[in-house]
């Protein structure tokens, strides 16, 4: 995947357009920021994974998960200083749909592929399907409670999750608060359960082309200072790309919503979704799966928690209240996801059918897009 770092162009380009003013276009600044912040977010995991072999096991798998999503992170925290709460919370319900049926189903058919029949630990893989079970719980809890308050009140919007409610912010506060512990208590059960791990690889390069333990090539000095200005470049892009998001899609004909729900994601993600489908594709099915997996688990229980608590620090409080479509459509998805990986053994027409009921979710959620948005 070292192709990838050649997209680091694009950092440069984007301050470009975004200081010089004859060059200033808002679509085509929205699409170089999306580029630059590929490899970006790359080279954030790659630091994250050489400082996890210099700390060992358990504290670098700490490192994983916690930065494991941090491109992610500070662009959905930047968005939430900007107020725009529907594009973060699309970019929650996208991150988990993404990783649950595009990335897991592009493992399985790529792998299933060459390899035919796939097999792997199926106590792990119940373990990550009961937690991310529970999460869709705690989203949907607020979801439905505020629903049938305003329809109690003859106030029913459904194409939109803001709502002046004390009651709601309380409840989402709560439900944050015990999303987190349960993250927590996740990480505990890992750490006892060293052979599975706690994440998987999320930098650009491959380091487990072999089973044997990887050495780190970079030195703590120079992995920190890598992590340090990776950070702080994504923390730029993410401003511009936010910045450009509103002129975008007013040009594209799209809304937020949907940026939010395909682009955003996918842009935060790349470099670990990669490494995710080569890991199948060289059937290291437990590896591929804990990528997957496990990344859907940290949006869900850790990420959307505590986006709850950093928005009370910028003003108006984001919710836990989602609509009801991307409630459906996370529930269905790990449903799927969970009855095709419940018997420990996977084929490329599952993959194939997590694929295809990503496209079909995507086609509902841009035709749907223009109403809501």
């Amino acid at each position: 995947m070292k192709w990838l770092r050649y997209m680091m162009v694009f950092v440069p380009v984007a301050f470009l357009l975004e200081f010089i003013p004859a060059l200033k276009n808002d679509t085509l600044l929205f699409a170089v920021c999306c580029l630059g912040l590929i490899p970006l977010a790359g080279y954030l995991g790659e630091a994250t994974e050489e400082l996890s072999v210099h700390t060992g096991p358990k504290i670098g798998g700490l490192l994983n998960a916690t930065l494991g999503n941090a491109a992610e992170l500070i662009i959905t925290i930047v968005a939430l200083q900007a107020g725009k709460f529907e594009l973060v919370k699309a970019s929650i319900t996208g991150s988990i749909l993404g990783n649950l049926l595009l990335i897991l189903g592009a493992s399985l058919l790529f792998g299933g592929l060459r390899h035919g029949i796939q097999r792997f630990d199926r106590q792990a893989t119940g373990v990550s399907a009961s937690m991310m079970t529970l999460a869709v719980i705690g989203l949907a809890i607020p979801t439905v409670f505020e629903v049938l308050r305003q329809i109690s009140i003859g106030e029913l919007n459904v194409f939109s999750t803001q709502a002046n409610d004390q009651a709601l912010n309380g409840l989402s506060l709560g439900v944050a608060a015990i999303l987190m512990l349960l993250y927590v208590m996740s990480l505990v059960f890992s750490f006892q359960q060293p052979e599975r791990g706690v994440g998987g690889p999320t930098g650009v390069d491959d380091h487990r082309e072999s089973d044997a333990p990887h050495k780190a090539k970079w030195s703590v000095p120079m992995a920190s200072g890598v992590l340090a200005a990776s950070t702080l470049a994504i923390v730029f892009l993410s401003e511009f790309l936010v910045g450009a998001v509103e002129p975008t899609v007013e040009a594209l004909g799209l809304s937020e919503f949907f940026v939010g729900i395909i682009i955003i994601p996918l842009v935060g993600n790349v470099a670990e979704h990669i490494v995710g489908v080569q890991m199948a594709f060289k059937n290291k099915m437990d590896l591929s799966l804990a990528i997957s997996l496990g990344s859907s688990t940290q949006v869900a229980l850790f990420v959307a928690p505590l986006l709850v608590f950093v928005s009370l620090l910028f003003g108006p409080e984001m919710t836990l209240f989602f609509s009801i479509m991307e409630v459906a459509a996370l529930t269905l998805a790990v449903l799927i996801a969970t009855i095709i990986s419940v018997d420990g053994e996977s084929n490329w027409l599952e993959g194939a059918q997590l694929l295809a009921v990503y496209g079909i979710v995507a086609m509902g959620f841009f035709y749907l897009s223009p109403v809501g948005g």
